[in-house]
């Protein structure tokens, strides 16, 4: 079940949100009274009720917007009580002062916006002895260890226990909290109103992820990476699984470099089915996989790991699905030869899709040169795949026949930068652009305009994917039904 988290200043702006919410089919929902501004009129608010209710009032301390006296507080929460409310939620110190009264559930909690602590077992059972029906625990997580933790500790006690994660580090234990035995989680009603790091929308909740659907017998996938909350490839898979109508969920996991082998481990204990892996990871992942395809061992990084009996195996669909793109602009000449033979290319970047893509391009004659804003990376790259590095400033100094953005310049919302001069451009180039977060970025606006061919970073991003998915779940993707959902995602109007 989702409980979704109002807080409003007015009564009459919580009581229409109350009730929106109930008519669109929210199963809970939690009012926060320390967000009312003015004197809380309690019967206002809980009278002609739609659907269950939790009644939470948090003081500044543990994250809430309290500012009238203690006593005040717990005479509101005794009152919310006696008129019968679903749920009260109440902190640990003041549990054992205000007692069990009819039929509302007690939610004892603990909130932590600093850390996860080491003994969480011993804080639940402190929680659970203060005559609890539900238990909440709620910390902030600076490390994936503290996920792994939280989801366990769900798992093995008897008490119905809520266990999250505040932050993009415990993204998980939000959506997989249900699955753990967890009797509801928290969600918001927009991103514009969260009340507490890390929380995820109830429309994504209800549609992307599904919890409330997601059993022991669920198939997981997701993406791994740092930063990771920027990413739509849950967008994508979760609607593929969806239109397939798979028991497979797709989830973000945001992992640092110190955590990817903990979270390797967790994923083969928690029977994971594939990853898709980006940036820091697409080159140290290699550490963690027992076989790889060709491509992967030539180009040093990968972008997918499939686990498949014990065995995690790598791909490069990143590297497939660029040379897919390239290649349907090049083409062969009429004698059957590769047009990308004895070709300049200019690389813009030196990271994991700069290096499929310049192994790519090597493997296929063409003259590469590699230019990024760190130039031992560059060299490092030019090194490996043979190739030529050029220093950033110098980027100009060569007039490449292709040239290729694999740089962040460009993606939202720094959209009105680009890595490369308009006036440098000229009609005979091809420019591609492996940023799809717009798909129209300024280099490719300039491009366009200058006559320049253009492959954007949605025809990559929609193949790189499309070869996953088939990997993931070995049906045949759907192409054109990523591409929309893409677009759809990347549209000005959802800025």
């Amino acid at each position: 079940m989702l409980c979704v988290t109002i807080g409003r200043t007015r009564h009459k702006y919580m009581i229409a949100e109350y009730h929106d919410l109930a008519a669109k089919g929210a199963q809970l929902v939690e009012m926060r009274l320390d967000y009312v501004g003015r004197a809380v009129d309690l019967k206002r608010l809980l009278e002609s009720r739609p659907c269950p209710i939790v009644i939470t009032c948090r003081r500044r301390e543990d994250g809430g917007r309290w500012e009238k006296s203690e006593e005040e507080r717990q005479m509101l929460l005794r009152s919310a009580i006696a008129s019968g409310v679903d749920y009260v939620d109440l902190e640990e110190d003041i549990a054992a002062r205000i007692p069990r009264y009819g039929k509302t559930k007690r939610i004892v909690s603990l909130h932590n916006f600093e850390r996860t602590p080491e003994d969480l077992h011993e804080v639940h059972a402190r929680l659970a002895a203060l005559d609890a029906d539900v238990v909440k625990i709620a910390t902030l997580a600076n490390s994936f260890s503290d996920t792994v933790r939280m989801l366990q500790l769900m798992a093995s006690v008897k008490t119905p226990t809520i266990g999250l994660c505040m932050g993009d580090l415990g993204a998980a234990t939000r959506i997989l909290a249900l699955r753990y035995g967890a009797p509801f989680t928290y969600t918001v009603l927009s991103s514009d109103r969260k009340i507490a790091p890390g929380q995820i929308t109830w429309q994504q909740m209800r549609d992307l992820y599904r919890p409330d659907a997601i059993t022991e017998n669920t198939k997981l996938f997701g993406v791994v990476a740092d930063p990771v909350a920027h990413s739509l490839s849950p967008l994508l898979h979760n609607t593929m699984f969806a239109e397939d109508k798979l028991d497979c969920r797709y989830l973000p996991f945001r992992v640092p470099a110190e955590d990817l082998e903990l979270f390797m481990t967790w994923c083969r204990a928690s029977q994971i089915g594939g990853l898709s892996v980006t940036i820091p990871h697409k080159e140290p992942m290699l550490n963690y996989i027992q076989q790889a395809e060709q491509a992967v061992n030539g180009i040093g990084a990968l972008n997918t790991v499939v686990f498949r009996e014990g065995e995690a195996l790598g791909y490069n669909t990143d590297y497939r699905a660029a040379m897919d793109s390239i290649m349907e602009r090049v083409g062969v000449d009429p004698t059957g030869v590769d047009t990308l033979k004895g070709r300049g290319v200019l690389i813009l970047g030196a990271g994991g899709v700069s290096r499929a893509i310049a192994y790519g391009l090597r493997q296929r004659g063409a003259i590469v040169a590699i230019s990024s804003r760190t130039q031992d990376r560059s060299e490092r790259l030019a090194r490996d795949v043979g190739a030529r590095a050029l220093a950033w400033s110098a980027r100009y100094d060569i007039r490449p026949g292709i040239i290729i953005n694999g740089t962040p310049i460009g993606m939202h919302p720094e959209v009105d930068e680009s890595p490369y001069a308009k006036e440098k451009l000229h009609e005979s180039m091809l420019v591609f652009d492996t940023v799809y977060n717009p798909e129209q970025t300024l280099l490719i606006k300039h491009a366009r305009e200058v006559g320049c061919q253009v492959i954007t970073g949605v025809d990559m991003f929609v193949r790189q994917a499309a070869y996953q998915y088939k990997l993931f779940t070995g049906l045949a993707p759907k192409p054109e039904l990523l591409r929309k959902t893409l677009k759809a995602a990347t549209s000005p109007v959802n800025f």
